[in-house]
């Protein structure tokens, strides 16, 4: 009896690790589609832009608007979740995330297409914190809970550069399954078949949190997301329009003004969207704080970097998204160093040595060479010393970076609170972000118009003694160094917030390996 006892143990046993390595498929697929999708297009942003006739200045919205929809909704979809059931919101995420893609795919005209990247941002934001909540309340604490966040994290990680690599491969095609389609199409239609799979496949390997229908906060939901989207757009304005731009201070004002009110209606009624004592432990406030600096470098290096690539170096699409490669394979190996280490280590030595490495990174970026006259032959060798290293060190940085900090962001949770605190942190990552690109394109607009005008003329006066083909190509290579230069400023400004991020983490992250190991909600704090 005791020998067929066993081996029902042993088979109920491997049974459930069957079961919680589907779900942990589930999940980090629909993480890595709705962080891919990011950057996925920023590849085929040239291609775009052409086809659908969209302006400079309106070509940024078709990252920043997913961006946007995406951070100002996550309260929302983490609050939803813990009311209604995190499986459901998490599947009706994916769904609504899979029509966008469809619809974005397939459009016509840069209102739709914008429009369907706003839907997109919708069903991320629904799909994310659920996933992450999934997590923690699917998988005990200790090992297992480790390796499953450091699962997420590098999809989280890895998802950036993934989408530059698909983005440059689909960008590249011309036809699918014999129908001609401009390839870029493909960046947004992919995501369709896979999202619903997924979505079907959730019943079956996820269970249903507890609901409690009735007690969603619709005040702070409406004046929490619309000061978030306020605050955000304000920011991404004043990267075309300039500071003084009156819709640019409207929106400011307004977003701080709602958040005030947010914050307010917060202190006072009995279910709160955001619950302020999810803020009352120092550690996971200071998770929160450095999550939201350290992904808003992160952005610029993607934005300018795969730009940098393709226009200044001349990288076809597929070869700019195979440059970023080495990112993935350094992510998903740090994310596994660090998920081992965090067992051993307090969570502030990683987090704070890979920030610092991040920024190190940064700083590195901001050094790239004004000069891109160099011979096509030396452009291999150009990557290999002045691009490589540094995403490598980026790679490790924020590999050691976001295991531990998503750890620290939801340990002690209440089990009512883990889809709120997986909003709150993926907000953080969002909007910071957002608000980090649109703050950095402000930086590099404001250097390249600066120095445009002075290079312009400098051409103009030499193109008298040259022949029109000559002129071309000086103009060209002022182009290259003007935007270089941009980059390079946001680069280094980007450099300053990693440091923040590493000055938070060595400050205020006090948390111990051992206290990662328990679980269960810490004592009440009344505030």
């Amino acid at each position: 009896m005791t020998d067929v006892a066993n081996v029902e143990d042993s088979t109920n046993a491997s049974g459930k690790n069957r079961h919680l390595g589907w779900a942990l498929v589930l999940i980090s697929v629909a993480q890595l589609m709705v962080v891919l999708d990011g950057t996925i297009v920023n590849i085929a942003l040239p291609y775009i832009q052409s086809d659908l006739d969209i302006s400079t200045a309106n070509l940024r919205w078709v990252v920043t608007g997913y961006a946007l929809a995406f951070g100002s909704l996550l309260l929302l979809g983490g609050r939803l979740g813990d009311l209604y059931g995190r499986r459901k919101v998490f599947m009706i995420g994916l769904i609504v995330f899979s029509i966008a893609s469809l619809l974005g795919g397939l459009a016509t005209n840069e209102g739709l297409l914008l429009a369907a990247r706003g839907l997109q941002g919708l069903g991320a934001a629904l799909a994310s914190p659920a996933a992450l909540a999934l997590i923690t309340t699917t998988f005990p604490a200790g090992p297992a809970r480790n390796r499953a966040f450091a699962v997420y994290a590098a999809m989280s990680g890895v998802g950036a550069a993934v989408g530059l690599l698909l983005g440059g491969w689909l960008t590249g095609l011309d036809s699918i399954a014999g129908i001609d389609m401009e390839g870029w199409r493909l960046t947004l239609l992919i995501n369709t078949p896979i999202g619903i799979a997924t979505a079907l496949l959730a019943p079956r390997f996820l269970a249903e949190s507890e609901s409690h229908p009735g007690e969603l906060d619709v005040r702070g939901a409406v004046t929490g997301t619309a000061g978030l989207l306020g605050i955000v757009y304000g920011i991404s304005r004043a990267g075309t329009e300039g500071w003084g731009d009156t819709w640019t201070i409207i929106s400011l004002a307004a977003g701080l003004v709602l958040l005030g009110t947010f914050l307010m209606l917060e202190r006072r009624v009995e279910h709160p969207l955001l619950p302020v004592r999810v803020f009352s432990n120092r550690t996971r406030a200071a998770s929160f704080v450095a999550m939201f600096f350290a992904p808003a470098a992160m952005f610029a290096m993607f934005y300018y970097l795969s730009q940098y690539i393709q226009t200044v170096m001349g990288y076809t699409p597929l070869r700019a998204g195979v440059a970023f490669l080495p990112f993935c394979f350094g992510l998903v190996a740090a994310a596994g160093i660090s998920s081992s280490l965090v067992n051993r280590f307090d969570p502030r030595y990683l987090a704070g040595f890979g920030t610092l490495l991040a920024a190190a990174a940064l700083f590195g970026f901001s050094r790239l060479p004004y000069d891109t006259s160099f011979p096509v032959s030396e452009v291999t060798g150009h990557y290999a010393s002045d691009v490589l290293p540094f995403i490598l060190m980026m790679s490790f940085g924020m590999g050691l970076t976001f295991v531990p900090l998503t750890l620290t962001a939801v340990h002690h949770l209440r089990a009512e609170d883990s889809g709120i605190g997986s909003g709150v942190l993926n907000t953080m990552q969002q909007v910071g972000g957002a608000l980090g690109l649109s703050l950095l394109s402000t930086i590099a607009t404001q250097t390249i118009t600066d120095r445009v005008s002075e290079l312009s003329k400098a051409a103009a006066a030499a193109g008298a003694h040259l022949t029109p083909d000559q002129l071309a190509a000086a103009q060209q290579v002022v182009a290259h160094q003007v935007f270089t230069e941009g980059s390079t400023d946001a680069f280094l400004f980007g450099a300053g917030l990693m440091v923040l991020a590493s000055l938070v983490t060595w400050l205020f992250l006090n948390v111990k390996h051992e206290e990662l190991a328990t679980d269960g909600p810490e004592a009440p704090v009344h505030i």
